[in-house]
């Protein structure tokens, strides 16, 4: 039992060591996190919770929290992409909105500049 353990234990610091480097890279990579990308990493961080638990069950934690995560991320990833398209389609929409108004107040000032001009 006690090799069982500290193989856990080791692997366990393992895992940990990994996810900090991870974090760290992310972090350098420069830029704000996209709705795609933080919906990944809730989803990762959510999806180990439940595997490790679930794992925990079935006394396999180590793989539990692999496989939640895995999938959580996919999970997260997806969802997140569709959040981020109905972001990118919002913002479309308001440049649309913002031409037509400035195209609608160029038209205005036309039909006032054509009503000051005098007859013929």
């Amino acid at each position: 039992m006690n090799a069982n353990a500290s193989a856990l234990k080791r692997s366990s610091s393992l895992i940990a060591t990994i996810a900090i480097a991870a974090t760290l890279v992310t972090g350098c990579a420069g830029g704000a996190l996209t709705t795609r990308e933080k919906g990944a990493g809730i989803g990762a961080l959510g999806g180990a919770s439940v595997g490790g638990l679930i794992g925990s069950a079935v006394h396999h934690p180590l793989a539990g929290a692999m496989i939640g995560t895995v999938l959580g991320a996919g999970a997260g990833g997806l969802i997140g992409d569709q959040l981020q398209g109905r972001d990118n389609a919002a913002y479309d929409q308001d440049q649309q909105i913002y031409r037509n108004q400035q195209d609608l107040e160029n038209q205005r000032r036309d039909i006032d500049q054509l009503r000051r001009r005098p007859e013929y």
